[in-house]
């Protein structure tokens, strides 16, 4: 299946990593056709990636425990960093110029890229699961539901603030606010916080909201969020096979999508929001018996994002 998608920040290249080990890299043409441009392998899983700021370079990590950076210009993959287990997830801290990455080894780790050995570790609470950068906004999700918070531009080894997540059930992917203020938690039983850094003066600013849900007792996993560039709305994708637009600050739903049938484990917005990456495959939360291996390809789709999908309108009274 495939673990991650990315597109870089400076053109429409997409990055995927995939539990066959694989990176693999895609030009994507105005038309929406993809070409592949290149590919590098990992000696396990791979479970996450980033972009250098520049988007010349291409980090990835996961089972082998080991992160590692790929120059696209020289086709080069070299190791920048290593854990005591799976590297979950990363981010590249263009600012600092530092690679950050966390682990089931229950670390936070800060790479300077030009040295062996990490600049810092922090000891998390547990696992880590979720991890999303917008300078200097870091903010971590591990197992147990705990959630730190860095202000990695003021003191990236100290903890801001830590708490519990505000969703009962394990979290399953986090994603900082544009404007940094706050974050977005999704959860294994369909559900969604919306959540601020400091305490808000209006007490329903922080809320959450169920989606990724059939009928009846089906809930499914929201897998991924990411948000629209341009609009400040954003995407949640889920193991139902679905695709939704949101609003936050209307607190609606801008338009449903019902894509696959199989799982949406990943996506992302390209540079500019015109282009809505998702992959397609089977993720595994219905376990081996679910699994057909006829049916199970793996895809990845590309949207073409409509204005009227993603840009906020007044709440309907």
């Amino acid at each position: 299946g495939v673990s991650s998608l990315n597109f870089s920040p400076r053109a429409n290249l997409l990055v995927a990593t995939s539990w066959d080990s694989q990176v693999r890299c895609w030009d994507v043409q105005q038309n929406g056709q993809a070409i592949p441009k290149a590919s590098q392998t990992h000696q396990a899983p791979v479970l996450c990636s980033a972009w250098h700021g520049d988007g010349s370079k291409i980090f990835s990590a996961g089972c082998d425990n080991q992160a590692k950076m790929w120059d696209l210009q020289s086709n080069q993959q070299q190791q920048v960093a290593a854990h005591d287990a799976p590297i979950r997830r990363m981010a590249y801290i263009s600012e600092l110029n530092m690679l950050v990455t966390g682990g089931w080894d229950r670390t936070l780790r800060y790479w300077d890229l030009r040295s062996p050995n990490a600049v810092h570790v922090h000891q998390l609470p547990e696992r880590c699961y979720a991890l999303s950068l917008n300078f200097p906004l870091l903010v971590v999700g591990t197992a147990e539901r705990h959630i730190e918070i860095f202000n990695v531009q003021t003191a990236p080894q100290q903890v801001y603030k830590k708490l519990v997540s505000p969703l009962k059930y394990q979290t399953r992917c986090i994603t900082a606010f544009p404007n940094r203020t706050g974050y977005l938690v999704g959860s294994i039983e369909g559900r969604v916080a919306v959540h601020h850094v400091e305490d808000p003066s209006d007490p329903k600013a922080n809320f959450t909201f169920k989606c990724h849900r059939g009928d009846g007792n089906h809930i499914y996993s929201v897998n991924d969020i990411a948000f629209h560039p341009r609009y400040g709305t954003f995407a949640t994708v889920g193991s139902d096979g679905a695709y939704n637009f949101w609003d936050k600050d209307t607190k609606q739903r801008l338009k449903a999508m019902q894509a696959a049938s199989q799982p949406i484990p990943t996506c992302c917005f390209n540079g500019d929001g015109s282009i809505l990456a998702y992959a397609v495959s089977y993720d595994w939360t219905r376990g081996a018996s679910e699994h057909n291996p006829t049916t199970a390809k793996n895809y990845i789709m590309l949207h073409a994002v409509q204005e009227n999908e993603v840009k906020s309108k007044p709440r309907k009274k």
